[in-house]
Parts: C-alpha cells; structure tokens; sequence
C-alpha cells in the first residue's frame, strides 16, 4: 500500500511504443534527464497473465519511468494502478520498424512474442501483415484511448527529428547540455544513427 500512495503523488513516465521505435534512446534520454528507468523484463510477463498487479508494482517500486516491452501491453492496467502518470507513444514509418523488429526477434522464439502478436505468430519474419497489423493497431488504441487526456500522452518519431525540445516540454524538465542520444545503429531513413559511444568519440576529435 505504501507504494501505491507513492506512486499516487508523482505517477510513472510509461513508455507505450513497441520495442525497435527507439525504446533504447527514449530509456537513454530519460536517464540523462535524471530519471531512473525499468525497460525489458521477461519475469513480468508470468504477474501479468496472472493478473498479479501487486507483483507488478512491488517490481517497479523503485524505477521513474518504465518502456520497452512488457510495459507498452499493459499502459491501460498501469494508468488505473499509477494515477498521474505520463506516457510516450514512440513511432516510425511501419516499413521500416517491420525489418528492424524482423532482424531483431529473428527466430527466437519467446513467450512475450506470442503474447504480443498472437498464438503462433511469435516471430514476426513469418507474417508480415499480422506484425504490421498489430503494431499498426496498438498505435491506433493508445490514441484513442488518450483522445481527451491529451496532456497525459505525447508521441515521438525520432526519426523525423524528434529530441529534447519537444520531450523535456511534455516533462517540464529543461533541456540539457548534452546531446540527445541517439542509441541504436539503425537505418532511419537513409541516415546511420549515431550510437552514443560514437558521438562521445567525435565531439572528443573535434575538440582536439
């Protein structure tokens, strides 16, 4: 119950993007803001069939924010349990995320996977307009389900630019001195994605 009060006073910043839509720069980017953040975990997944939401809560007790899955499945459960929280819808071209998260699972076949894109549809590789269709349709449920809370939700394409600006005003929270952290490598676009090791390394080189 303790937990639960607190979470009362501030919510939780809820990630409800699917993984491969810049769940890693969005977990980067609230870290560097001061939060600290929970992202995947599989020792969830179990709680949250069996409707164990105290288990769930004791499990993010001590974390800020939350994204990546199993978070994004469950935002609707997580708004009812965490009032005042905020929540980041991240995005990108339906093609593009469809290779990423296609390479990524690959053929590993986990429990969470059919969970999210159906009984024997776990690996994305193998049905293309099911996994589109999925991501496509969460999308669609997470804005309407914030129609007339619009303050509570804000999405973000990272890979049409979106950065600090537009995050830190939806948090209240000033924009900081270092870079916007860009952390995958990924094909965005035609553009590489600087990983933030790489960007240390050549803000170091310039300097010299």
């Amino acid at each position: 119950m303790m937990m639960e009060r607190r979470k009362k006073e501030k919510g939780l910043i809820i990630g409800v993007g699917f993984q491969k839509t810049g769940t890693s720069t969005l977990r980067e980017a609230l870290k560097i803001l001061g939060y600290s953040v929970k992202d995947t975990s599989s020792r969830a997944l179990i709680p949250i069939l069996t409707g164990k939401w105290d288990r769930i809560l004791k499990m993010l007790q001590a974390y800020d924010a939350v994204e990546d899955t199993p978070w994004f499945m469950i935002y609707k459960e997580l708004d009812k349990l965490v009032p005042n929280s905020k929540f980041i819808l991240t995005i990108r071209d339906e093609e593009d995320w469809y290779k990423s998260v296609s390479k990524h699972i690959g053929n590993l076949r986990k429990a969470e996977h059919e969970w999210i894109y159906g009984r024997g549809k776990g690996l994305p590789k193998e049905d293309k307009k099911n996994t589109i269709e999925t991501y496509r349709l969460h999308n669609q449920e997470v804005q309407e389900y914030f129609k007339n809370r619009k303050e509570d939700l804000i999405i973000l394409d990272f890979t049409k630019g979106d950065d600090w600006q537009k995050l830190c005003i939806f948090l209240n929270k000033e924009i900081p001195q270092e870079a916007f952290p860009h952390y995958n490598k990924t094909n965005w676009g035609g553009k590489k994605e600087m990983t933030k090791f790489k960007l240390l390394r050549k803000q170091i080189r310039n300097s010299l």
